[in-house]
Formats: structure tokens, sequence, C-alpha cells
């Protein structure tokens, strides 16, 4: 797949079908776009193109009265996603508070058709663009005749009644579904980051673990709890359990921290890359009246997350 990081690396071509998205998550909604655009850029000969943004445009316009996104995937993850679901052209242009301030029709005019070019253009059901999100269906019709272009607005996508978004999947993992987010994703959700250091506490009640220190913080981590996990690690695959929490038992703070038991693992990690891939939820964390209670959940927590593996 080649990745272009500036419109002006792009080689015109009007023999292009496109869409254009930020993608978060490239999730089974967002698989469906592509793989129609590839399978007609194949039939067509024409070029397939994502047209994507970076960073996201809610990490740009943050407004100091809300919380701040937490997003599905990092720019190297979803560029690693759309490579594995076969595209073959991806752009990514820089998203500044000076481009936010892009009129819809000028993106498409005087960028994508003047810079890219483009004879056929793909987008989402419910898909806006441009200042103030002002670009919709509606717009991109418009333009279409003139410009010579067609359109094809994509329907959206869903699975026994529930329409699959970014929005939804942020939600579910959020309230620990873990199995309802990996449905929608068409994949394992997943965070990556550095083990690094902890307080050694794991090792003195016999379940020592590996301390994950991401490497986005605008990366979403599922909501509270204990989980069980598949961890890549030094090119192996191997199984666990992680809590995700601010350890209750053993501390009073808000501060939260991704800690990983590996099954059958006592290997030296520290400073390695980790990938956690999270298969289901267990459940909730909780304070516990001493390390003793603690002890014996950890250890019915295994058994469940053992008896789970061959699952998945």
């Amino acid at each position: 797949m080649k990745v272009f990081y500036s419109i002006n690396d792009i080689d015109f071509d009007p023999n292009t079908i496109l869409t254009v998205g930020t993608f978060d998550g490239v999730h089974r909604g967002h698989q469906l776009i592509l793989n129609k655009m590839t399978n007609e850029a194949k039939q067509s000969n024409l070029r397939d193109l994502v047209v994507t943004i970076h960073p996201h445009p809610q990490v740009v316009l943050q407004k100091t009265d809300r919380e701040p996104i937490r997003l599905l995937t990092t720019i190297e993850e979803r560029i690693a996603l759309f490579d594995k679901f076969g595209l073959n052209n991806l752009l990514i242009i820089p998203f500044t508070l000076e481009f936010a301030q892009t009129p819809p029709d000028v993106f498409i005019r005087d960028l994508l058709g003047k810079h890219v070019g483009f004879s056929k253009m793909l987008i989402g059901y419910d898909h806006m663009f441009g200042k103030n999100r002002a670009g919709n269906f509606d717009l991109l019709n418009d333009l279409s005749s003139s410009l010579g272009f067609s359109i094809e607005k994509m329907e959206a996508f869903s699975e026994k009644d529930l329409v699959i978004s970014s929005t939804k999947i942020r939600h579910s993992l959020f309230d620990n579904d873990i199995i309802k987010a990996n449905s929608m994703l068409g994949y394992n959700y997943s965070v990556k980051g550095v083990v690094v250091l902890g307080d050694m506490r794991g090792r003195t009640i016999g379940y020592p673990t590996a301390n994950v220190e991401f490497k986005d913080q605008t990366k979403l981590l599922p909501g509270n709890g204990v989980y069980l996990v598949k961890v890549e690690i030094n090119a192996g695959v191997l199984y666990g359990m992680c809590n995700i929490g601010t350890r209750p038992t053993f501390q009073d703070d808000n501060h939260t921290s991704l800690e990983v038991n590996i099954f059958d693992f006592d290997a030296d990690i520290y400073g390695q890359d980790i990938k956690v891939d999270f298969l289901d939820f267990v459940r909730k964390e909780i304070k516990f009246d001493g390390v003793t209670k603690l002890i014996e959940a950890i250890q019915e927590d295994e058994v469940f997350c053992k008896e789970k593996i061959n699952s998945f």
C-alpha cells in the first residue's frame, strides 16, 4: 500500500475512485466501503484511494468544557488496517485549525478535483465534511455534474437492527462489552504500549504483571475491570488476564493503569513493545476487604480465563 502524507505528494489521476472520512476503528461498516471501492477499482481499472485526516478533528478542535475524545485507532493502527483490508493508496491530510476553515466545495473542487483527480466517490450514509461539517451527499450531488464525477452513498451497515458506528463501539468498550465491540469492529480491539517497571506488588501475591505504558494518550481504554486477553510480545503470542483501573485494594487515587498477568510466563520484558488484544470481560474492578480476598478473586479469574481461551 502506498501512503501519501501530503496532497502535494500524490500524482494527479482522474481515473480514481475514492472515499473520504476519518475511519476511526476501520470497523465493519468502513470495511464494506473499502471492499466495494477496491473491487470496483479492479473491475474498472481505476486507482483506489482513501482520503483521511490526522489528527482527528475533535483532537484539534477540542472544546475545553468537554472530555477529551478517546479514539479506537491510532494513525499507525489505521494505516495497518487499511493495508490489511486491501487498500492500495492512502492519502493522509494534516488536519489543522487552518484546514478546518476550508469550505466543503473548495475541498472537493480545488483540493481533490485539481490535485488528486477522481471520477467516482463513495461516501458513507452519514458522512459530513468541510468547514462546520457543511459538506454532505446533497452538496456532492450538486457538484458531480459540473466536475464530472459520479457519487454513490453507501447505506448504513447494521447487524441485528444495530447500526454500526465508531461512537457505538466506543460506548460498548466503555461499558465493558468487549464481545459486542469486537463484533462491530470485525477484529479484536487492542492497545499497544511499552512494558515499564511497576511497584512489583503482583509478584508478592503470586501474580506478576506487565505494566503497560501507552504510546498514544488519545487511545481509548476499555472500562475498568478484569479481561481475558491475548498478548503479542517478542514475536510470540500468549494469553493472560489484565486489569484496567486504579487498584483500589492497595491505593486510592485516580491514576488508571493497565496490568497484564501472562499465563505460564516469567521472562524479563521491561522496555519491550507489547500488544494486548481484549477477548472477553471477566468482572468489574472492586475494592476487596484485604489481600487474601483479592488473591481468591484473582484465582477465580484465572480459572475462568483459562477455561475460555479455547473459545477464541
